[in-house]
């Protein structure tokens, strides 16, 4: 009982230390540590110790995510600092208008996405332009964040044939393919794209009619307008990064994101070389900006790492995965709290998959069903304060509080999912 105290409650005083803004490097391992404390695990004896097992997981994120964080990072302020960025958004703004600039962040990040680009490094590459799309367009910069993880983490990242890990991890234990149950994929995808788009819409044309409008802040890129090169050579380097991913993902799976970054690196440096306005502060601005990003994110992973030793969250999964009724159903829950607890849609599936796959198909469900709904239900609760993701979204590359910025993404990214969770479970016990 006290170890399920414990855990519920270091996860709710990590997500009320996250949203009030607190150091992660602080937060996490505090509430680590409660975690551990309340389940009996030993702070320093022992080779499975509160040190041992927290670093284990804080380090092993950092060795598997340094490269791509660092090279994302470098891609995103070379983009502002050439003035790329700015180029291709006055382009955009010049030929759709004002009232795209949401759309076209939206779409930049689901092209990428869906081309295999980790949505972890997806927000580096496109809110440079982001930011300048919103500048121009006057719009409130804390939807930023919104929009960037819109179009990263909802409909593409766990649609068929998406090439990202929420989409692939199903296949080892299911025996399905990417394209698993694609007609209702597609449909929910369809419906999860209009309905947070029409949200996101409605939410920042508010903001504007109460007086929010777009504040320019000290940090922010100044490129003089004479330096601004043509916008064809900020699309470049993005084609490059997108295509040598996607030809690369399957050979090289995580490391054909460093060539593919790295391509798209080098490709910006050699167009657009001339028009840099202080390529040594672009190149120290992005390797501090990389590694407070990784870092943040690996003190959560750190604190998710802890969490799964502890005896309360081995019966919560034991619980979560034997659940009555609806197969789907109880998969879904499953998969979708396990997901919360860590603060990863990969991590949710990894737990729950070894469990529920054998469990469920020994029953005669559907793989292809199961594979989508698992996919599915991995992209809702795990975007809770507390996940990576949404901390390196909103703090290291955004530069914005929780407090602000947070509740127009959970909106895109909890509620939309959920609803489109539901859809997909009706759509197969219809069809």
């Amino acid at each position: 009982m006290l170890s399920f105290i414990g855990l519920i409650g270091g996860l709710i005083l990590l997500i009320i230390l996250t949203i009030r803004g607190m150091n992660l490097f602080i937060a996490a391992p505090l509430c680590a540590l409660i975690v551990g404390l309340t389940s009996g695990l030993p702070v320093f004896l022992g080779d499975s110790n509160f040190v041992t097992v927290y670093m284990q997981g804080f380090t092993a994120f950092i060795a598997s995510w340094f490269f791509m964080f660092l090279l994302g990072s470098l891609f995103g302020k070379f983009m502002e600092d050439s003035g790329a960025a700015d180029s291709v958004a006055q382009w955009i703004i010049q030929r759709l208008g004002k009232q795209h600039a949401v759309v076209a962040v939206v779409a930049a990040c689901a092209i990428l996405t869906y081309g295999g680009v980790s949505v972890f490094v997806v927000a580096f590459s496109v809110y440079p332009m982001a930011l300048s799309l919103f500048k121009d367009a006057n719009l409130p910069r804390r939807f930023i964040p919104a929009a960037l993880s819109f179009g990263s983490i909802t409909f593409t990242m766990t649609s068929a044939g998406s090439p990202e890990i929420q989409n692939w991890i199903p296949i080892k234990y299911l025996g399905t393919s990417p394209f698993a149950a694609w007609e209702v994929s597609l449909a929910v995808a369809i419906f999860m794209a209009s309905l947070g788009y029409w949200w996101i819409k409605r939410m920042i044309t508010r903001a504007v009619a109460n007086g929010e409008h777009f504040e320019h802040r000290d940090g922010d890129p100044d490129v003089p307008e004479r330096d601004y090169p043509h916008p064809i050579t900020g699309l470049i380097p993005l084609f490059v990064v997108l295509t040598l991913s996607f030809f690369l993902h399957e050979r090289l799976q995580q490391l054909a994101l460093i060539v593919a970054l790295g391509g798209g690196v080098i490709t910006l440096l050699l167009i657009n070389y001339r028009h840099f306005h202080n390529i040594t502060n672009a190149i120290n601005l992005g390797t501090t900006g990389a590694l407070v990003a990784i870092g943040n994110t690996a003190a959560v992973v750190g604190f998710g790492t802890v969490a799964k030793t502890t005896s309360a969250f081995q019966t919560a999964v034991e619980v979560m995965t034997h659940l009555p009724g609806n197969e789907l159903i109880g998969a879904a829950i499953a998969v979708s709290v396990i997901a919360g607890l860590t603060g990863s849609a990969s991590g949710g599936q990894a737990i729950a998959l070894p469990l529920v796959g054998p469990h469920y198909l020994e029953q005669g469900v559907n793989p292809e069903e199961l594979h989508r709904i698992v996919s599915i239900s991995s992209g809702a609760l795990d975007s809770l304060p507390h996940n990576g993701y949404v901390v390196t979204t909103i703090r290291a590359i955004c530069n914005e509080t929780h407090q602000a910025a947070y509740w127009p993404l959970a909106a895109l990214t909890l509620v939309v999912p959920l609803v489109g969770l539901i859809l997909a479970i009706t759509l197969f016990v219809l069809f």
